[in-house]
């Protein structure tokens, strides 16, 4: 034992006391007057005192402190004649009473047999009092320097109060102590010592008395697995399970509760299985906790069917047994076998409690079914429970997700009611509700005044800044929070480099990740994965994957949200090849289970498109809301309507409602089919089959739909009766079928609201510059030119880009012209005069430009899309030409994409600023429908 490292450098025992003569303390008889009597208090002899006979006459109304020394010094001169227990029991509580906790201790140790029960019954009586453990330990140190020598019960109880009050410096001059003096440590003092160094945080010291004790009792190995386990040394505890089974130890049912509950956090499925059959083996499958602690195990690790077997082999089902299971279930997302089994519950007699309904409420939290917490709230409200902190937090959930802000509100209230504000989880929420509400104002009001301040707090409400772009407010609460002592975290930081991305600021996240570094910190996939994300929702696609090279040099894997992204990126550049490359890093990374990366997938495919992969994506996938609106958009971009329209009967059959964004896609994919029928039924079907009231973007869908048909006059009725104040989404999709169809009339007048609405914005005076020069107006082409002049406004530059051999070659406007621009130029004015004879001819109106017609057609031949599609046909062979253009393809353009696809049998997917056209023999998959 002397090889401790620990006691080397301890302090001897006491070493500022004068040694005196060891004593053994063998009976009560030890005088304590001179350790329990103040210097201004009056001395009281034996002659003096009152005769008390019967102690049960003596009650805490006639005692005093005085007294009860009286009745003390009276039991001391009798000696044995008294009942010791009786009478120690009496002084101990009458002493707490009356606030001398010192005497009381100094009773205790001189008053007892020693018994264990008795003493857990003095701790938990002592600090029930208002006592101090640690005073016991300072008696316990003055009755050593006295001489007193305790046995090994009183020491390892001495040990066991240094463990709660966390004093190591105590615990070590013991075991010093006891090693000097060659004491052997019974089982009970080496647990005691074993359970000091795991407490504070010295578990190598508490393995190390374990692995020198000569004779290992069960009690040592069970001691010693679980300081292990609370120490978080689940692989060490782990072993020396193994250990005793080889020595055919028995390990308690504490410690196999500690090992299930470890294998939950683990995840360590075998090991709990292995578990399991010991408990199987030794019949313990009748205790309820190790049940209990089963149910769990298995349902953290998945297994929802074993937890359930085990529930249901159980002879006996406690209250805690019901919330075991029904836990299980709400947590993985099986809400009506957990609303049968609270049934079940209730008709075998066992009432549920709030546990049982915080469960539920947790459930439907988790699956998202945000209106079922609230209706819940109002059933678990009905059944006579009132929330507590956990009930809140699961609501206030549901509150954000729905928007519910008065209504959360209302919480808030509740919560100042009943005093919940203490819970640090009640406060970060309702802090977190009004953030995401938006209430930046009420959110710093609320945070100045709350009562437990965690990092969470700051955290979040940094992040409510950085996401709204307030900057210099978060960069102001990040100080404050530095000034109160608070460190800044990787999740303060993160969410500032999350807002900076967001807010396509990447020099300045760039910069953050930067001094994140600096201060010590690591920036870690979240960091990265968060300017990834920003980049691509902000067009910043090359550097977007710039970023994500970068990430990899440093070492640092991509998650299932860097993959999405990257998706995202591939799928706003049309990037096939590279989307499938990231397909196969999904598969290979086991990111293909995922949600987010399949729906992404299904994204990025149709956006190439790709419909087959995407369709095929969305088969295999687990089908949510999300990838069934994915999927549905994938078809109506890509011009495909009614398919998307029989999306929405498969996904009714799955039960799954469809909201607000399904119909947008649904309506999104009539305008782009001319199917007016079907949008009119979708658009009555939203509000009157599903109350979804109609939002800006479905009026602006069903504007474009009748315009483009051609209806005119009905799209201008639609539009003047509208609910809502029509936006610049609807004028110009006003202005968009004004064009189409020649109409100047209803041109000017959304042309009128479009300049006033946004006045510089470019395409609407390029739009309407088209629409006269088709007219042959070219006194109004001036006149708009003069305005975008006077105003500032230049044409939108057009571009167009082509990826071959995964270099990407871009045409602009106004751009370098490309290296091969001669080459290009030869090959298309030969591809020109093919097409002419298959009855070509140059849409001179595309040209708004008051010039002789050979210009204008020397001008056509200019358009990007021309050249990115002639650059495909040199550089490759019976591939399909893959381009993308940033502003809508004009007609001109439209109508030589489907005569090369004829005459050089080449497939041509061409995605410009609207929409998807798929070139195939002589047709688009638009069918002149754009």
């Amino acid at each position: 034992m002397d090889k401790l490292a620990p006691f080397h450098h301890s302090p001897p025992l006491f070493q500022n006391h004068k040694p005196k003569p060891i004593r053994t303390l063998s009976s009560p008889s030890l005088s304590l007057a001179l350790t329990t009597t103040s210097s201004h208090e009056t001395a009281v002899t034996p002659t003096r005192l009152p005769n008390l006979g019967s102690l049960k006459g003596f009650t805490a109304d006639s005692k005093t402190l005085d007294s009860v020394k009286a009745m003390h010094a009276q039991i001391i001169k009798k000696g044995n004649d008294w009942n010791s227990d009786s009478m120690a029991k009496h002084l101990i509580t009458s002493y707490l009473d009356l606030g001398d906790y010192k005497a009381a201790a100094m009773v205790f140790f001189v008053g007892f047999a020693r018994n264990y029960v008795m003493w857990n019954n003095f701790l938990e009586e002592f600090k029930s009092f208002g006592g101090d453990p640690s005073e016991v330990l300072e008696v316990f140190k003055e009755l050593r320097c006295e001489g007193v020598v305790f046995d090994s019960r009183v020491i390892s109880v001495v040990l066991k109060i240094c463990a709660s009050v966390m004093n190591l410096l105590l615990g070590l001059e013991v075991h010093a102590s006891l090693i000097k003096r060659g004491f052997e440590l019974d089982v009970y003092v080496k647990c005691a010592l074993m359970s000091l160094y795991g407490r504070c945080w010295r578990v190598e010291s508490a393995n190390q008395v374990f692995h020198e004790s000569p004779n290992l009792d069960d009690l040592l190995w069970n001691e010693a697995i679980l300081v292990n386990l609370k120490n978080e040394r689940f692989v060490k505890a782990l072993e020396l399970f193994r250990e005793m089974q080889f020595l055919s130890s028995k390990v308690n049912a504490t410690a196999v509760l500690k090992i299930l509950q470890a294998c939950s956090k683990e995840g360590a499925l075998n090991e709990g299985k292995q578990i399991h059959g010991y408990v199987l083996k030794l019949a313990m499958e009748s205790n309820l906790s190790i049940c209990n602690s089963l149910i769990i195990m298995y349902s953290k690790n998945g297994k929802i069917k074993i937890a359930s077997r085990v529930f249901d082999s159980m002879k006996d089902h406690s209250l805690s047994s019901w919330n075991s299971i029904i836990s299980s279930y709400t947590t993985l997302g099986y809400l009506d076998d957990a609303w049968n089994l609270f049934c079940k519950m209730e008709r075998s007699g066992t009432k549920p409690d709030i546990v049982t309904w915080n469960s539920i409420l947790s459930g439907n939290a988790i699956v998202r079914s945000y209106k079922e917490v609230l209706i819940t709230l109002l059933r678990m409200q009905a059944a006579g429970f009132r929330p507590n902190p956990r009930s809140i937090t699961s609501v206030l959930q549901a509150v954000n997700e729905l928007g519910l802000l008065n209504f959360g509100k209302e919480i808030h209230g509740y919560v100042i009611r009943n005093g919940l504000d203490y819970d640090a989880y009640v406060g970060t929420s309702l802090l977190d509700m009004y953030v995401k509400n938006d209430c930046l104002t009420s959110s710093q009001a609320f945070f100045d005044n709350m009562k437990n301040k965690n990092i969470v707090a700051w955290n979040s409400l940094i992040s409510g800044y950085s996401f709204k772009g307030h900057f210099d407010d978060a960069k102001r609460l990040l100080n404050r929070m530095k000034v109160e002592g608070i460190k800044p975290d990787l999740i303060t930081l993160n969410s500032l480099v999350a807002g900076y991305s967001m807010c396509g600021h990447t020099k300045e996240a760039l910069a953050l990740i930067h001094d994140i570094k600096i201060s010590g910190l690591t920036p870690n996939v979240v960091s990265w994965t968060a300017l990834i994300s920003g980049c691509s929702q902000n067009g910043y696609y090359t550097e977007s994957f710039e970023f994500f090279v970068q990430m990899q040099e440093e070492g640092i894997k991509p998650n299932s949200a860097t993959i999405s992204s990257l998706l995202r990126t591939c799928g706003g550049l049309s990037l096939l090849q590279k989307g499938k490359e990231i397909h196969c890093l999904s598969i290979r990374k086991g990111f293909i289970e995922d949600v987010y990366v399949a729906t992404a997938l299904i994204d990025t495919y149709s956006k190439s498109g790709d419909l087959e992969s995407a369709q095929e994506v969305f088969r295999s996938a687990e089908k949510t809301l999300a990838s069934w609106n994915c999927m549905i958009m994938g078809f109506a971009i890509n011009g495909c309507g009614r398919e998307a329209i029989a999306l929405l009967d498969g996904m009714q059959g799955a039960g799954i409602l469809p909201d607000a964004i399904t119909f947008t896609a649904l309506l999104s994919g009539c305008k782009n089919s001319g199917l007016v029928e079907e949008g009119w039924k979708c658009f009555d079907m939203m509000r009157n089959d599903y109350g979804i009231n109609p939002t800006i973007e479905h009026y602006s869908c069903m504007a474009d739909l009748l315009g483009r048909a051609g209806y005119l006059d009905e799209a201008w009725d639609f539009i003047q009766t509208m609910p809502i104040k029509p936006d610049a989404s609807v004028w110009g999709a006003m202005l968009g079928s004004c064009r189409i169809h020649r109409n100047i009339e209803f041109a000017e007048i959304a042309a009128k609201k479009l300049f006033k609405l946004e006045p510089y914005n470019s395409a609407n005076y390029v739009l309407m510059l088209s629409l006269y020069a088709m007219s042959n107006r070219w006194e109004d082409v001036d006149r708009i030119k003069d305005l975008m002049d006077t105003r500032g406004i230049k044409p939108r530059q057009a571009w167009s880009w082509i990826q071959i051999d995964q270099r990407v070659n871009l045409f602009s406007t106004g751009g370098i012209p490309h290296q091969d621009e001669g080459e290009i130029y030869y090959e298309l004015y030969q591809l020109v005069s093919d097409l002419k004879k298959f009855g070509y001819l140059p849409d001179l109106n595309c040209v708004y430009q008051n010039i002789d017609e050979v210009e204008k057609e020397k001008m056509l031949l200019s358009h990007t899309e021309k050249l990115a599609i002639t650059y495909g046909l040199i550089k490759t062979s019976s591939a399909p030409i893959r381009v993308i253009k940033n502003t809508r393809i004009c007609s001109d353009c439209h109508t030589a994409a489907k005569f090369i696809s004829l005459v050089r049998c080449r497939e041509i997917f061409l995605r410009d600023g609207v929409r998807f056209h798929h070139f195939k023999a002589g047709k688009c998959s638009c069918n002149d429908y754009w």
